[in-house]
Parts: structure tokens; sequence; C-alpha cells
């Protein structure tokens, strides 16, 4: 108990800072396009101390117990690129560290030479010592299997953005209140990374630029809760997985939630994901850095994944979870090769072009392994709107695809109040029935938007795992029902809710009704017997 308050108390300590952080800055860069910065400084730290403890401790396991990478001078490191670039996947120069970069950002008196050659200020030009110091580690992994995982990671830290400052004065004082910030974070020491602590600080900082950015936040980052609920529900009954797939990865928090539910090094053959927008693929990739993923245990594509799939040698996979993007336009009949892509073609038809949202199920489920689970965050009209979607559930449902539709509280996510929903999908099912759950008041209210507690989600998966019948709450409808209904997959259609309004006792309210009746009565005759002595009197 004493180890968990001391970890809550270290991640408030932990959030504070981070919100310090952000609150000194505010007025350079509002809103959620500061998180670029806030989180292009941690992974620079990150992977800086991460190389110099992987050099440090192998000078210490020789006998070199003094060794600090840190203080080797750049000349000598060079000695040591090729093989740190194949095992780590990328090189930093000890000179081009955060700790010395920031030290020199602090000094009047550090120099570095720059790309003309010229020895100039640390503090006066640190924003052309961060551009060079980032392009440098870029560059390392060229060539290199990592490649392609550190290609463009800081094309998002503009250091000379008018953001930062009018002026390069004060674009470098800004710069240097943030690796200031970002050093003074409580993230472990050199020796023993908290990785958890790197993770958590990426997630609390995207929750809250995302709660503080409406829709353009919200629109590329699932919830806490709702990436634990996904997850538990794809992995009930394993304690290992072999690969994880979100095809709208976003910022990668669904992805890394595997491990977190199931353990560390519980995913065996890596996460692979992909995503449209490029600045939410770098987050992603850093993401993966952040949680000491290696580069070669995850595969984030940059690419369109309905029109252009980057995972085709890859797949199947054992747990797809996903929060795709709502009724987003896409090509569906305008591009005639679709309706011949093997993952589309089985339904017969392709999901309207205004609405993508059933492409991204059957893309997933032509994904899915035999013995693998698909958990995916739907858009409610998919559940019971006709026309090419109707056929589309129609072909899910015929061939038992899906195991259960679970309808969520309203307001769970940032940017949007729609009550979504979640599709859970599987090639093995042991029946031909439908389970519907209506999790709909399964919340807590946190400030602006609900939140799904650890009881609501274990209320859930637990009726889920046991395909359980609760009154007001839970149906397992037979394959029969479900034709009848339409193929009809919306919860309100099989669980009853619960009636929840004052039921009126007749017979007491009749007598009471007389009571009063009887009660006017005397009233009258006692203002009348009132009037009757004045108009005597008078």
């Amino acid at each position: 108990m004493a180890v968990d308050t001391k970890k809550e108390q270290e991640r408030d300590e932990l959030h504070r800072a981070i919100w310090a952080i952000a609150d000194d800055l505010r007025g350079a860069v509002d809103g959620w396009d500061f998180k670029n910065y806030v989180l292009g400084t941690m992974f620079y730290r990150y992977i800086s101390e991460n190389l110099t403890n992987y050099i440090n401790q192998g000078e210490a396991e020789t006998g070199n117990t003094s060794f600090d990478y840190a203080k080797l001078s750049d000349d000598e490191a060079e000695e040591a690129r090729e093989g740190l670039v194949e095992e780590k996947g990328f090189f930093i120069l000890p000179s081009e560290l955060f700790c010395n970069v920031r030290a020199g950002a602090n000094s009047d008196t550090a120099t570095f030479t720059n790309t003309e050659g010229q020895r100039v200020s640390v503090k006066d030009n640190l924003n052309e010592l961060l551009e060079k110091v980032f392009r440098d580690i870029e560059d390392s992994a060229k060539g290199s299997q990592s490649e392609g995982d550190f290609a463009g990671l800081f094309d998002d830290f503009d250091v000379n953005s008018n953001k930062l400052g009018a002026t390069v004065a004060k674009r470098n004082d800004k710069l240097t209140k943030l690796l200031n910030g970002v050093a003074d974070m409580n993230l472990g020491d050199v020796k023993g990374h908290d990785i958890d602590a790197f993770g958590d600080a990426y997630e609390y900082l995207m929750t809250m630029y995302a709660s503080n950015a409406g829709k353009s936040g919200g629109e590329f980052f699932t919830p806490a809760d709702v990436s634990e609920l996904l997850t538990r529900l794809g992995t009930v009954g394993k304690t290992q997985i072999n690969k994880v797939y979100d095809p709208a990865c976003g910022s990668g928090s669904l992805l890394l939630k595997a491990e977190k539910v199931l353990g560390r090094d519980a995913v065996r053959n890596g996460f692979f994901g992909q995503e449209i927008n490029i600045t939410t693929y770098n987050l992603c990739r850093i993401n993966m850095f952040l949680h000491d993923i290696g580069f070669e245990k995850f595969d984030i594509a940059c690419e369109d994944t309905l029109i252009s799939p980057q995972h085709w040698d890859d797949e199947p996979f054992e747990l797809i979870v996903s929060n795709p993007p709502y009724s987003i336009k896409w090509a569906g009949d305008e591009n005639p090769l679709l309706i011949n892509d093997p993952r589309f073609a089985p339904a017969g038809v392709l999901a309207p072009k205004s609405k993508a949202d059933m492409a991204f199920i059957m893309h997933s489920l032509a994904w899915l392994a035999p013995n693998g689970t698909a958990a995916i965050v739907c858009f409610p009209g998919i559940m019971y709107r006709g026309g090419a979607e109707q056929k589309i559930r129609k072909y899910l449902v015929d061939n038992n695809f899906v195991d259960c539709i679970i309808q969520l509280p309203s307001n769970l996510f940032f940017g949007t109040s729609i009550a979504t929903c979640i599709m859970v999908m599987k090639r093995g099912k042991a029946d031909s029935k439908v389970l519907f759950i209506d999790a709909t008041n399964e919340c807590i209210k946190v400030t602006n938007n609900n939140k799904l507690t650890e009881d609501n989600i274990k209320k859930i998966v637990d009726v889920f795992s046991k395909r359980e019948e609760l009154q007001h709450f839970s149906h397992l409808a037979s394959y029969d029902e479900v034709v009848e209904n339409d193929y009809n997959l919306s919860v309100s259609t099989y669980v009853e809710a619960e009636d929840t309004r004052e039921k009126i006792d007749i017979v007491k309210l009749n007598a009471e009704i007389e009571e009063i009746v009887k009660r006017e009565d005397e009233l009258r005759a006692a203002i009348k017997d009132i009037i009757a002595e004045i108009e005597v009197d008078a």
C-alpha cells in the first residue's frame, strides 16, 4: 500500500511538473500544437539517457565502473557509432546529448561549431544547435534497419517557429526553459529509468492537451479508460499475444495497452499500425520509444489504410484494437479496383463513399487471425442504417463473425459527445449467438466528460467473458433473432432499458385526491361562514 501511495505521489509530482512547463510557456504556444515541443523534448531526453545508460552499463560489466559516456570526447565516441546503430538503432555524440546541450544553454561560455564551421555561443544559438542535433540523430539511422523508424521524427519540432517568440533571443529563451522543465521532471535516474514514468508523462500530456483542444485534439487520441476496455475485451483468457495491430493507430495509445494489461513483453512479435496524419504518425513512433519498445519490435506506417495498406506481409494479427475516424469519406465505388480487394470483396458491396466506417470493419476482419479478436469503436449509425451497411452487417452475421456489440456511455471521448459503441469480432466463435451489452450507465462524471471506472470496465468484461444474460444490461441473441430484426445490431433493439420512472400507486393517489377534495370542501364552508358573519356585522 505504501508503495502504491509513493507511486501516486510521484505521479502527481510529475503531472504538476508537466503542467508547470505548459503554464510557463503558455504565452508562446497555446493548446494542442505545443504538445510537439514538450513531447519532442521528452523524447530527446529519453533517447539521450537511454543510450548513455546502455553504454555505461556495458562498460561497468567489464569493470570500468567510473566510465561516463556523457563525458567522452566526440572523436572517441565515433569509434562506437557503427556498433551502436546496429544495436540501438541510432547514435548521439556526447556533445549532443540532452544533458550537455542543456548545460550549454544555461552557460555563458559554452560554444559549438555551427554548420558554417564557426564557433558560436550555445546560449545565443540554441535553436541552431537543436536543429543540428535532431538532424544528426535522424541521419545516424540512415542506411540501417531502423532508418524508417527515425526518419522525420523531429519534423514537428520547429525550433525557428514564431510561436516560440518573435526574435531568435526570445525563441532561445523559451527553448532553454523547455529543456530545463523536462530535465526537472522526475522520470528516474540514468541508471534505472522508470519506463512507466515516461509513458505516464506522455499519456498525461496527451490527455491534458486533447481535453482542451476540442475535435482537433481528440480525434486521434483514445482515452486510457476506453483503451483499457478494448484491450481487455480482446485479450480475455490470454496471458500473451503474437502481434497487435491498429489500422488507424493515431498516437499509439491503443497499441501499447496490450503490454499495460498483460504485462511486459506479453506481445511476442511486435506492434503494427498505420496512420494517415504525418504529425500523429510521428507522435506514435515517439510514444513507442518512450514506452521502451525497440525499433525492431514496431512497424508504424504513414499511409491511407483503406487505399494503401502497408502490412500485407505481417497479417494476420491475433489482437486488433482500433478507434477509426467516424464517418469519413473514402473512394468507395469510385475506385473500381476496391470491389475486388480481398479485404472488401467477400461482402459483395463496399461501404458508402460518404461513410468509411464499415470499410475499416471489413479491413480489420480480413487481417484477423483465426484465434484472434478485434475490438473496434464504432459510430452507432452503422449498426442500424440500411443500404450497403446493412448488407455488410448481413455478411458479418451470416458468417458468424460478430461476437458482441457494446453500447458505451455518451461523452467518453474528447471533442465529441456521441454515445459510441464497440463491435467485437472473432473468426473462431464457439456459438452462433451475438451478445448485446447496454453499458450506457457504466460511467462516472469527471469535469466535462464521462469516464469508465475500473469497476465499470470489470463489469462489462465479466459479462462479456461469461456471455451472461442480465436484465436491462445484456442479452444473448440467437442468429434467428438477429435475422428477424433485419440484421439491426443496435443494442437498444435487444436490451430493454430499465424504466426508472417513479411508479404511481393509483389507489394511494385516489385516496390523496379524495382527502384534498374533502379539505377543499371544508375550507369553502369555513370561508362561507366567515363571509356570513361579516355580512351580519355590516
